[in-house]
């Protein structure tokens, strides 16, 4: 240890405190500052002879400023990530956001029948007694998913009296000696009934001719008018209006419903007058009949006769 110290160089003497040291350090500064004005200005030289304070440091604000970036990041990432969760569901999947039924029912795919070689639709050019040359049977539309098909109405040629037993017996002979006048040609029925209780019935009336379809729906809108040729068990009618909107090119559409009070069930019914043939839709249901599957029923049947 001794050594070491030896071997250090002799430090310089420090200088006595006292009045020469006390001027002389006080000429050295003053000649420094005028040096210094001389050279830079004056506030650059005001800056120089006042000490500055102690700098703090950055190094906490630059931790504090990556952290506060790395958790926006994972919050943006996790935001993200749950919008396209989101986005990758199905609306009914999405708490809150699930589509409550609204009384459709679900019909199998719909499509039209084929045509015999050479023949038209009813409304295309060409077809200028609007008839319908598919087979008319194909034409009626098919019973939801989930209902019971009545066995006696499956789809195929039904009698007249058939038809006829849905009005009132006083109207029965009125209606058949005024449907052999018009030359009706055929008959098709199909029917069943859905969970909800509603019971349904299409009738598809072919006529030889428009005209005589269009004097079939006349005649029967004019004996409603007169509180006649309505179902079997309906005494009064209104119009019903939930069908106004369906507008299917070709065809017209007239629809009622049974008024109160009525008994047990109520009924609704349309006809849909389409070229030489017209369809009558009749539903029927325990407690009242629903607006959306009538509407509904109404219009596919229409769009296939369209």
């Amino acid at each position: 240890m001794t050594e070491q110290i030896q071997d250090r160089p002799e430090s310089p003497a420090l200088p006595q405190e006292g009045p020469a040291t006390e001027a002389v350090a006080t000429e050295a500064v003053a000649s420094e500052a005028v040096a210094s004005e001389a050279v830079v200005p004056e506030a650059v030289a005001s800056e120089a002879v006042v000490p500055e304070k102690a700098k703090k440091s950055r190094r906490p604000l630059l931790w504090g400023i990556l952290r506060w970036t790395a958790a926006v990041l994972v919050c943006g990432g996790v935001g993200a990530g749950t919008a396209l969760g989101i986005t990758a569901l199905e609306r009914t999947e999405v708490p809150g956001l699930g589509t409550e039924p609204d009384g459709r029912w679900e019909y199998p795919r719909l499509s039209l029948p084929a045509l015999p070689e050479d023949a038209l639709r009813p409304f295309t050019d060409g077809n200028d007694g609007e008839i319908h040359h598919a087979d008319l049977r194909k034409l009626l539309l098919p019973a939801p998913n989930g209902a019971t098909v009545d066995p006696e109405l499956k789809g195929g040629w039904v009698p007249l009296d058939s038809y006829l037993a849905l009005l009132t017996e006083k109207d029965r002979g009125k209606v058949k000696e005024h449907l052999a006048d018009s030359t009706l040609r055929h008959v098709a029925a199909r029917g069943w009934t859905t969970p909800d209780g509603t019971t349904t019935r299409i009738d598809l009336l072919r006529f030889s001719s428009v005209a005589f379809s269009e004097a079939f729906r006349d005649e029967a809108m004019f004996k409603i008018s007169q509180s006649g040729g309505m179902p079997f068990g309906v005494e009064s009618a209104r119009v019903d209006m939930s069908v106004k909107d369906i507008r299917v090119p070709g065809t017209s559409v007239y629809a009622y419903a049974e008024q109160e009070p009525y008994g047990p069930e109520q009924t609704r019914w349309a006809y849909v007058q389409a070229g030489d043939t017209v369809a009558v839709v009749t539903q029927t249901r325990k407690g009242g009949t629903l607006t959306v599957p009538f509407q509904q029923t109404v219009a596919l049947q229409a769009q296939l006769l369209g």
